[in-house]
């Protein structure tokens, strides 16, 4: 059963598990805030390991708390790098960031782009560019991805960070103190780029999340920043236990912080963290972990301290381990890429390496699903407008052709939709909705759509479908196939295909054209043929021609092994399924 369209259509009443009657043409879903979302099928009865990310997964942050902590304590570590000292004014928004973003190094922009590097938005401290100021700096509002010069925002991590890029950009080319120059601020003889300014944030935040005060500040006031729900993470963990899968932590945070918050998220259950895991890895060091990794060292749980050397394996149930990389840590558990279906929160280090590297089933949490899903909700009307709009701009042209020379005034209609995309924006923040910019998804939307099986707003939304659930993906169209009204006819007919590079064209192309051409099309085949036997009699006539397959060819997508797909093979065909042979 899909949870993304589960319709019964010759019926009409159905009953659901709450014995609740429900009209056959109503989608048959689960609450909204409880829904884990597919992109591509996955049967859970064939996951045999459920692996969790700890910070921003499993262990929530508080927002804006957290935000406003490590905002401040970055602020700190650039005033000792010699910062003015006006920096200390800046008081963090959290309605300005949005995860996803691209930063241009080269002229100090923050970018929000679609899948294919068209800019959407872009802001230079806080100012938003359009016309003739955009195109100074991107002439084709295009940018390739370019390491050497973007950065990609895409964590949760990186929102205050992306904060403090607008404050910073903002204070040094506002200030009467600094002349701005297109690649950076001058003062007198002194010259700062954008890229050094970026250079300098982003040690910093590294350097409070590694050396710095951010984790120590954590765990002296845990109930403060992070999100507690013992008693329905234990659950799940248990469930998964019952259903005969292992679990287990891997997560870039020490052994000493690792041991602080999953004690805070777990203890008060009555058992010791670790026994909900049959493996822990700490100091994973993802996406390194995807690639070469580390040294895989075991940890002492008394002390903190790691042993010396590589550990060979086997890996003890509620041990803990440090390092090691992906491939070494599949052998010694026993696991192939599709038995594990990974969880976190990192689009990259998470999802993207783990997919492409491992072959693992992902699954994205996304926190800011639950504000999104809101804002959509309540602002679909919106939504709705523009895509009336749309339709309205294509009535205005539906009559126009080659031959047009006069263009029809649209002005009115282009500016009616922007003003309807930019309050659709602002509905979700500063800098819009993670995932859109009106009807265009954003870069990271691309990235979930093609990496992420499933995601969800928690991972405890998985507390909410048994264990042998078919997470069934919604069908993905084309243009040509979500814009075409099957039910209306096509119109005019310039051509039909039988058989390969055979055409008929023409104004009245009917049944009798396309049964007189597939006579043509068996005339030929069959002179093709004679020519072919005689010279090579000894070859029977299904050597040159393909018979039409009496089975299933495709791969439906319903996650199935090679095993289920041989017994499929052998399965009776459908009720009401014509499989039509060649003539």
């Amino acid at each position: 059963m899909s949870q993304n369209s589960e319709v019964f259509p010759n019926s009409p009443n159905i009953k659901v598990n709450d014995g609740e009657e429900k009209p056959a043409n109503q989608p048959i879903k689960r609450e909204t805030s409880h829904r884990v979302f597919v992109n591509r099928s996955l049967q859970m009865s064939k996951i045999k390991f459920f692996g969790f990310d700890m910070d921003y997964t499993l262990a929530l942050y508080k927002s804006p708390q957290y935000e406003i902590l490590a905002f401040n304590l970055v602020i700190e570590q650039l005033l000792k790098l010699g910062y003015p000292q006006e920096i200390k004014n800046f008081v963090y928004d959290p309605t300005f960031p949005v995860r996803g973003l691209w930063y241009d190094k080269l002229y100090g922009n923050l970018l929000k782009v679609d899948a294919y590097g068209n800019i959407l938005v872009c802001v230079h401290g806080f100012k938003f560019l359009h016309g003739s100021d955009l195109l100074k700096y991107y002439p084709n509002k295009y940018l390739n991805f370019d390491e050497s010069r973007i950065y990609s925002l895409n964590t949760l991590f990186n929102l205050p960070e992306i904060y403090l890029i607008a404050c910073m950009i903002n204070f040094f080319t506002t200030s009467p103190l600094y002349q701005h120059q297109p690649t950076g601020v001058s003062c007198g003889s002194v010259f700062v780029s954008f890229k050094a300014i970026f250079q300098d944030i982003r040690s910093a935040v590294d350097y409070i999340h590694s050396h710095g005060d951010l984790k120590q500040r954590t765990i002296e006031n845990l109930e403060e920043y992070v999100v507690k729900d013992h008693k329905r993470l234990a659950t799940l963990f248990n469930r998964m236990h019952e259903n005969k899968t292992k679990v287990f932590l891997l997560t870039n945070s020490g052994f000493e912080y690792t041991n602080k918050i999953m004690s805070f998220l777990l203890d008060d259950t009555g058992r010791d963290w670790k026994s909900y895991f049959d493996y822990i890895v700490v100091d994973a060091m993802k996406p390194l972990f995807f690639a070469e990794g580390t040294t895989l060292k075991e940890v002492d749980i008394n002390t903190g301290i790691k042993q010396f050397g590589s550990h060979a394996g086997p890996l003890k149930s509620h041990q803990v381990y440090s390092g090691g990389n992906s491939d070494v840590f599949s052998k010694l558990v026993g696991s192939r890429g599709k038995d594990v279906l990974y969880v976190g929160d990192h689009i990259f280090g998470d999802i993207i390496k783990s997919k492409k590297e491992r072959a693992w089933r992902t699954f994205l949490v996304v926190p800011e699903l639950e504000q999104e899903l809101v804002t959509w909700h309540d602002k679909r009307n919106i939504f709705t407008e523009i895509e009336k709009l749309d339709k309205t701009l294509a009535e205005k042209l539906i009559d126009f052709d080659s031959s047009s020379k006069t263009c029809p005034n649209i002005s009115s209609i282009k500016h009616q939709i922007q003003r309807c995309i930019h309050e659709m924006d602002m509905s979700y923040g500063l800098l819009g909705s993670l995932f859109r910019s009106g009807s265009r998804q954003t870069h990271f939307a691309s990235q979930v759509t093609r990496y992420a099986d499933i995601y969800a707003a928690s991972h405890l939304n998985l507390l909410h479908y048994p264990f042998f659930y078919l997470y069934k993906a919604p069908p993905m169209l084309m243009p040509h196939e979500s814009t075409v009204n099957p039910y209306e006819p096509l119109g005019e007919v310039l051509f039909r295909k039988v058989g390969r590079g055979l055409s008929f064209a023409g104004n009245d192309a009917n049944d009798s054209n396309v049964s007189a051409l597939v006579q043509m099309s068996n005339k030929i085949d069959s002179e093709n043929r004679k020519q072919t036997q005689s010279i090579s009699s000894e070859k029977s006539e299904e050597a040159f021609r393909p018979s039409t397959p009496s089975e299933l060819t495709h791969h439906e997508d319903f996650d199935d092994d090679d095993e289920e797909s041989d017994e499929s093979k052998n399965s009776p065909s459908p009720p009401d399924t014509v499989i039509v042979s060649r003539p």
